[in-house]
């Protein structure tokens, strides 16, 4: 580890003037500094940063064709904003005028000329124990970084199997495998990734899909498990689900709960503003429920139910197309035959 003396640290030094670099070089030697680099060259101090990547620069305020602001300015385009590396400025003639403009560029003290090598060491000692702090304090910034992320996403993995297990307590009701929720998800997020979503909701969405159905542990089970069709009356207990989902999931703290309300209420809206429960239409209907509806539709006509065989592919396709634009939102279906469909075909085929 680099400390104040140590001769470790890394300091480069510029100044035009031959004999002052000398002097220079020789208090730093004298204090225990081994690793220094020096230049006469203004136009050099640059190139030699990048390739000595020092812990501290000593930079005299006139250095013939370039100036100590403009030297500062390139060295500060060098240095990542969250590293400290000082830069003192070297000069017998520090005019007010010359410490603002080298103080605006960035520069972190000054030393006087000729040198007091007493004063030379207690500015560069000092100003490396400000480095080794900032350093201490950034990498333990990071490892506390690194621990928040880890426990944040363990609670994001128990969060997400609670949700996982909940909704499958839900599908088990009516579905023995309790697979329609995971397959429903694969597909909305297989969709929502073709329709250009960032990842992140891309994994929210498919992590809230799961609790589409939710509202289904409302349902009486003569209604949810009836082998023939419903009766008008049986038909609007089973369309509640929905307002029964949503209540479920109402008031949510997380993204992915209050996600999971807007797919769970608004999922069996239609384009065209014939579903339900409140009949919205168009783009009224949340994005992540019109992707929902169409996973969920999909899923549904592929699988066997008590009521009926499952339908083919091809004409659960045929179905969809023709449902584009009153059933399901246009750019879904689109989406659904352009990227997603073909995807199906290659893991069918493997």
């Amino acid at each position: 580890m680099i400390t104040p003396s140590s001769p470790s640290a890394r300091i480069l030094a510029a100044d035009d003037d031959h004999s002052a670099l000398r002097v220079l070089d020789r208090i730093l030697a004298r204090g225990g500094f081994g690793e220094v680099r020096t230049t006469t060259d203004g136009t050099r101090v640059e190139a030699l940063f990048r390739e000595f990547r020092p812990d501290m620069v000593l930079l005299d305020l006139h250095m013939g064709a370039i100036q100590a602001p403009e030297v500062i300015r390139r060295l500060r385009a060098l240095i990542p904003p969250e590293e400290h590396v000082p830069i003192l400025v070297v000069s017998g003639d520090l005019s007010d005028e010359s410490r603002l403009a080298v103080l605006s560029e960035g520069a972190a003290d000054f030393i006087n000329k000729p040198y007091s090598a007493g004063e030379v060491m207690l500015r560069v000692r000092n100003h490396l124990q400000t480095r080794l702090l900032h350093t201490a304090v950034r990498e333990q910034n990071r490892t506390l970084e690194a621990r928040v992320r880890e426990r944040t996403e363990a609670l994001e993995r128990t969060a997400g199997e609670v949700l996982e297990r909940l909704a499958r307590a839900a599908e088990l009701r009516d579905d023995d495998t309790g697979l329609h929720t995971r397959r429903v998800a694969e597909l909305a997020g297989d969709l929502a990734r073709a329709m250009g979503l960032p990842d992140g909701q891309v994994q929210a969405l498919r992590l809230a899909a799961t609790l589409h159905d939710i509202g289904k542990i409302g349902i009486p089970d003569s209604v949810l498990l009836k082998p023939g069709r419903l009766t008008p009356e049986e038909w609007e207990v089973m369309k509640s689900h929905t307002v029964i989902g949503a209540r479920i999931l109402a008031e949510g703290s997380s993204e992915v709960v209050r996600l999971a309300e807007h797919i769970a209420r608004s999922h069996h809206e239609r384009w065209d503003g014939g579903g339900y429960p409140m009949g919205l239409a168009g783009t009224d209907i949340p994005l992540p429920a019109r992707i929902v509806a169409l996973a969920d539709v999909y899923d549904a006509l592929t699988s066997d139910r008590p009521y009926r065989a499952a339908w083919s592919v091809p004409r659960v396709l045929e179905e969809i197309r023709s449902l584009r634009g009153t059933h399901f939102d246009p750019a879904v279906v689109d989406a659904f035959m352009d990227a997603v469909v073909p995807s199906l075909h290659a893991r069918e085929a493997a």
